[in-house]
């Protein structure tokens, strides 16, 4: 009897110690796996077209007349109108191209005759009478920023949307492969068949070349352009 109690309770400390040995084991967990995500795509901002009033003249000097304008910036907020871009003629630096959107059409028109900017004009050396058109802008790209010079072309057509389909017809490639980075495209508020084309220019030779080339002379009379374009070369300005 003695001997059973003493096998039995030998059992007993041979099965604790193993479940205490058992249970002191170290437990290497297994490597965890890291949930791998598809890269989300960056959404491409949707264009909205936007109003903007060109405004061009020519100043007595223009880091005197650029003072002059930051100085009126809080005049122009208060109408509704920010400095979207700025530009110095290539061939007179005095004569300058001002873009600036807006965000009533009506109210730019007030501010564009009012005494207050025509006095503003003067402080800041402006000798010229100013150019505004209003246009809407229908189509925008950035450009690269290394290419800051500008190619502005005017005319009129006689079909805006006959017009459309031969420009795109012509593409961004062909114009690309002579020096010309499509920028914007805006039709003048008062007269939509005005057309306004603003390219950054990559080779200013292979423009200049391009913009003479009897090939495009051919797809601006197929496109029904009857005006004579205006053509403004020029360099923007940070």
């Amino acid at each position: 009897m003695k001997t059973t109690f003493t096998m039995i309770a030998l059992m007993a400390m041979f099965t604790f110690t193993s479940c205490k040995k058992e249970s002191g084991k170290e437990v290497t967990a297994e490597p965890k796996v890291e949930e791998t995500k598809a890269p989300v795509a960056e959404k491409t901002p949707v264009f909205e077209p936007f109003k903007v009033m060109a405004v061009t003249h020519i100043v007595k000097d223009f880091d005197v007349w650029k003072k002059s304008f930051d100085e009126h910036e809080s005049m122009r907020t208060a109408n509704g109108i920010t400095l979207r871009a700025m530009g110095r003629d290539r061939t007179n630096p005095n004569k300058v191209l001002i873009f600036l959107k807006i965000d009533d059409v009506q109210k730019a028109k007030d501010f564009s005759g009012s005494p207050n900017l025509k006095e503003a004009m003067q402080k800041g050396g402006v000798i010229s009478k100013p150019e505004i058109v209003f246009v809407d802008v229908v189509r925008f790209e950035e450009s690269p920023a290394e290419f800051k010079d500008r190619i502005r072309v005017g005319h009129k057509v006689k079909d805006f949307d006959a017009w459309l389909k031969v420009y795109d017809a012509e593409g961004a490639a062909t114009r690309l492969a002579n020096g010309l980075i499509d920028r914007s495209l805006s039709r003048n508020i008062d007269d939509p068949n005005m057309i306004y084309l603003t390219f950054a220019v990559s080779d200013m030779a292979k423009a200049k070349a391009r913009l003479n080339d009897p090939a495009l002379k051919k797809i601006m009379t197929d496109g029904g352009v009857i005006s004579k374009p205006v053509i403004d070369f020029y360099t923007s300005v940070e």
